[in-house]
């Protein structure tokens, strides 16, 4: 086997058993909170807020440590309005022919349409790409690894840190996505995955009921 370098696995906390279910459960508490928004409030988020989260989200596991992730953030007025207006006009398709109606049916209880307004009125939008090619190093157009798989644990991350920060967020993917490569100024090979609207919940913002209802710990987990 080819030798390769390495260095010592960083240190964890040596909590007692009784601290590790204490944290878990104290964990659980906080994000069982998060919903996603539709109605978000203008005003101004820290742009540091930004950079420190999509910091966090490159540091999630993925294939050959390629890193095929791109986090593009959109803040400008005629950014946040060009992307809307291509985005509702997906939408529109969708909800008037492209859609099927088993689709629309499991949406209907969410309250969703074509009209999109979040995505000029939340001060961020961060669309997530995944990168085909690329590799560690700028410039590289090496083959990437598990693209999904590790831009899905990355957004994970993501959204958690955005939540730890007391910000709202509301993953949106219209379909196609192409549109994103020309607004967002990205390479072809990059897949645009979704848009993350990120900011604070207006004040009149409200979450369906259905969007409440969680599987139980028994439907979602077996032990063997």
């Amino acid at each position: 086997m080819q030798s390769h370098a390495t260095r010592p696995y960083s240190t964890l906390p040596d909590y007692s058993d009784a601290e590790r279910i204490a944290r878990s459960r104290a964990f659980y508490e906080a994000i069982r909170r998060r919903r996603t928004c539709r109605d978000f409030s203008d005003a101004p988020v820290p742009r540091a807020v930004i950079e420190n989260a999509i910091l966090s989200a490159g540091t999630a596991p993925n294939g050959a440590n390629h890193q095929p992730w791109h986090f593009a953030v959109i803040e400008t007025p005629e950014k946040k309005k060009a992307l809307r207006v291509a985005a509702e006009a997906e939408e529109q398709a969708f909800y008037a022919n492209k859609g099927s109606e088993e689709w629309l049916a499991a949406l209907e209880p969410l309250g969703t349409d074509a009209s999109k307004p979040f995505l000029e009125t939340a001060p961020y939008l961060i669309v997530i790409f995944g990168q085909r090619k690329g590799g560690l190093n700028p410039g590289e157009m090496k083959q990437n690894y598990y693209v999904s798989e590790s831009v899905g644990i990355a957004t994970g991350i993501l959204i958690t840190a955005l939540h730890d920060a007391g910000l709202a967020t509301l993953t949106h993917t219209p379909n196609p996505m192409k549109f994103l490569n020309i607004l967002c100024e990205r390479p072809v090979h990059e897949k645009p995955m979704m848009i993350l609207v990120v900011g604070k919940p207006a004040a009149d913002a409200t979450v369906p009921v259905h969007a409440t209802v969680k599987k139980p710990l028994e439907q979602i987990a077996s032990w063997l």
